[in-house]
């Protein structure tokens, strides 16, 4: 394991921040912590680089005890490289001295065969004469991530890394990092609050609320098996109906669906419904367009259902379905999420990305 978090705590005088957090990262795996602003995210980041000394728990680095209550490695020490949220490149230096500027124990020709070797990586072959502010956006970014990686540190850490790029080079730019990343095989950790660009990134993503690890795992099984309402929230859009126990089935306005093992005869619950798990049906429900929200490639519908419950769905576009237009719908989710029927707040609690 190159990098394992073991239940750390951290706060700001009396005001707790990170409570009992832990994850670990492999070779070559990319994890995020994704959460709202203040969720603890960027302070764990801070502890795991050596900037925040930790209450409680431990961090190690390639077996390596490096921050607990009573160790605090210094962070030039910990083999960790960081990419922050605003490149922090040098100004007055080109890209070849700002890459290669943590090399300067290597002689000029190994320091130079590896910023040269960077440049090709990162796609910033013959840039190397070049100031930052003669750069792009992206590659500035592009900069930031060579120079960081130039030590081969044991892990990366990447702070909000695309925040201060628009949305279109965001997404090019992750899948470049990702390719990057995936070919160096270096234990990343990413902080983001956009979900899009952690499902995008990551390999396993951990969402935080109030210093707590809600639910560390893929995005694929973060976003179809969230552990909680609130996870279900942040991870994409999401409807509940309202539903009951029988036999083997969950019993909702929707139809009937297999229940999971968990949940008893006659209990009242709520069923998960992402905008992907409804289908066009003829032999399904009624549903009436309430809203339409063109999306491109989607249409994204809000129908309304014969018991007065509402749900959000995801066609193509071609199905342009006008508002007070009737369609018939069903439940595609082969395993369905439910919670149970008492958490109201929790499904209730705004989100703030």
């Amino acid at each position: 394991m190159i990098l394992s978090v073991d239940n750390i705590h951290l706060s700001y005088g009396r005001l707790s921040v990170v409570r009992g957090l832990s994850f670990s990262l492999d070779k070559g795996e990319i994890g995020c912590l994704l959460g709202a602003s203040g969720c603890g995210k960027t302070t764990a980041l801070r502890a795991i680089a050596g900037f925040e000394r930790l209450l409680s728990g431990e961090i190690t680095i390639h077996g390596q005890l490096v921050s607990s209550a009573d160790v605090m490695v210094s962070p030039e020490k910990r083999s960790v490289g960081m990419v922050f949220q605003d490149q922090a490149l040098f100004p007055h230096l080109r890209v070849v001295d700002n890459v290669g500027f943590g090399l300067r124990k290597l002689s000029r020709d190994e320091r130079m065969g590896r910023v040269e070797q960077l440049l090709a990586l990162t796609g910033l072959t013959g840039l190397g004469q070049r100031y930052p502010h003669e750069l792009s956006g992206g590659q500035q970014q592009r900069v930031a991530l060579a120079r960081a990686l130039a030590p081969e540190p044991a892990v990366l850490l990447m702070d909000e890394p695309f925040s201060n790029l628009d949305t279109g080079l965001r997404r090019g730019l992750a899948d470049e990092v990702r390719s990057i990343l995936k070919d160096r095989g270096t234990a990343t950790l990413l902080v983001t609050h956009d979900q899009e660009e952690a499902f995008a990134l990551a390999d396993r993503v951990g969402l935080m609320d109030d210093g707590r690890m809600l639910q560390w795992a893929s995005p694929y099984t973060l976003y179809h098996q969230p552990a909680t309402p609130y996870v279900a929230a942040f991870t994409g859009r999401s409807s509940y109906l309202e539903a009951s126990i029988e036999g083997n089935e969950i019993i909702h306005a929707l139809g009937r669906t297999p229940k999971p093992e968990s949940f008893g005869d006659g209990t009242e619950c709520l069923v998960l419904v992402r905008p992907d798990d409804l289908q066009i049906d003829e032999a399904g429900v009624l549903a009436t367009i309430v809203e339409r929200q063109f999306q491109g490639a989607d249409m994204l519908y809000r129908l309304a259902l014969p018991n007065d419950s509402q749900v959000t769905a995801l066609f193509p576009s071609h199905t342009d379905y006008e508002i007070g237009e009737e369609i018939k719908i069903s439940l595609l989710a082969k395993h369905p999420v439910i919670f149970p029927k008492d958490q109201p707040a929790c499904l209730m609690r705004s989100i703030s990305h």
